[in-house]
């Protein structure tokens, strides 16, 4: 009861020292911003747990923005609980609610105004994955500690300079800020680090792995011109090869026979229809010869037109689309349509001459210079994504690359 680190211990974990001074620490205000696998959720679980086990009759609220995630650290205080022996029996457990005999009582929540306002007398009220709580809900749980004096428990990565969880941080309140970037866990390696920033970008790596509020501005792909091939190339479509024509550079070629043919798709009937596709090198080079790009098409017409041996990747909210499209043969799965996790990828291809866009894709490359964040003036209005538009053939991009691996691109 006196050292709520012996919770991690019967865990076999070994606490590092931020986590330890976090379990012992009492201040009602706490901000946690820490990088991906720090073990941010497992060290809150002990703390809610200690609260459960050391103060008879407790409420521990956890909240999310979706039923899942609160359930996913639910989980983690009652697998907790379990590996101590369960000192204290519990009344009722499923897979929203523990209850001990001692009264204290654990609740996970959707993050849904709705379901929350009916709570009270709440000791220990626990924000996961705070940067995406919203502003009003933030607004309506705070009521709950009135009474009760309980604390508040924000846990996070950031999520653009924006939103309540960026106020505070950066703001005059009574907060208790925490944070703990990749380097102040030791599970996590330099090299694991290196890869991701090769893999995902600087800007990625600074958001979920640095805990940095980071914002965009201007073009979201200024260097796309850097994925352009040349002029002086051309397809061979004899042998499917790259060649350099140019007498001024060495003689380069890229074999792309037997590769994999591969494809993203966006759909729209009044925002055109964008469907992009190519090859999937040996060296996990992107190489994107071809595009359709047309509104107010049928689908029977795009379904005809698009080849059958390319693996595509499409919008996953097009769940129709996507049936239609696969009973007339073409292979086709779902795409991410994460977009930050999706431009992050793209960027990272561009960086490091993984992605090559053939100059016959015009309307890819016209996108190009056109998609951008929001200004400053229009942040405020539109939050932080870029704006939606000019961002058809893109979107199909973001869809393919963000399922792509050296090892598994199916």
């Amino acid at each position: 009861m006196l050292d709520p680190t012996l919770i991690l211990r019967a865990q076999s974990m070994t606490p590092d020292p931020w986590q330890r001074e976090l379990l012992l620490s009492r201040e009602p205000y706490v901000l946690l911003n820490c990088a991906r696998q720090t073990g941010k959720s497992t060290t809150v679980a002990a703390l809610a747990l200690h609260q459960l086990l050391n103060t008879p009759g407790s409420l521990v609220l956890v909240v999310a923005p979706s039923e899942r995630q609160s359930h996913e650290l639910f989980r983690k205080v009652v697998h907790a609980n379990l590996a101590l022996g369960q000192p204290i029996p519990s009344q009722r457990c499923n897979q929203s609610e523990l209850e001990l005999a001692n009264g204290s009582r654990l609740v996970a929540l959707p993050g849904r105004e709705e379901t929350i306002r009916s709570f009270s007398g709440v000791s220990l009220l626990i924000l996961d994955e705070a940067s995406r709580v919203p502003d009003d809900l933030y607004r309506s749980v705070r009521p709950m500690l009135a009474v009760s004096q309980g604390r508040l428990l924000a846990l996070s990565t950031p999520f653009g300079q924006r939103g309540w969880f960026y106020d505070e941080w950066i703001g005059p309140g009574p907060w208790r800020r925490v944070h703990v970037p990749w380097s102040m866990c030791p599970r996590i390696l330099p090299e694991f680090i290196a890869e991701e920033t090769r893999a995902l970008g600087q800007a990625w790596v600074d958001q979920e792995y640095n805990g940095l509020f980071t914002t965009m501005e201007g073009l979201v792909f200024p260097e796309f011109g850097q994925a352009i091939i040349k002029s002086d190339f051309r397809l061979q479509s004899s042998d499917c090869k790259l060649e350099e024509q140019s007498s001024k550079s060495q003689f380069a070629i890229c074999n792309l026979q037997s590769e994999m043919n591969v494809g993203g798709i966006d759909f729209g009937w009044r925002n055109p229809f964008a469907a992009i596709w190519g090859v999937l090198d040996g060296d996990d080079v992107l190489w994107i010869l071809h595009e359709r790009y047309l509104r107010e098409t049928p689908l029977s017409d795009h379904a005809a037109a698009l080849p059958k041996d390319v693996m595509w990747y499409a919008d996953p909210a097009g769940r129709t689309e996507i049936e239609e499209l696969r009973r007339a043969d073409l292979k086709i799965r779902r795409g991410d349509n994460s977009i930050r996790r999706g431009i992050a990828m793209v960027t990272a291809r561009i960086r490091t001459g993984r992605l090559k866009v053939s100059p016959s894709c015009v309307n890819l490359i016209a996108e190009s210079r056109l998609y951008r964040y929001p200004t400053p003036a229009e942040r405020d209005q539109m939050g932080e994504n870029p704006i939606d538009a000019h961002n058809h053939a893109l979107a199909a991009l973001r869809y393919l690359v963000s399922r792509l691996s050296t090892t598994n691109p199916t």
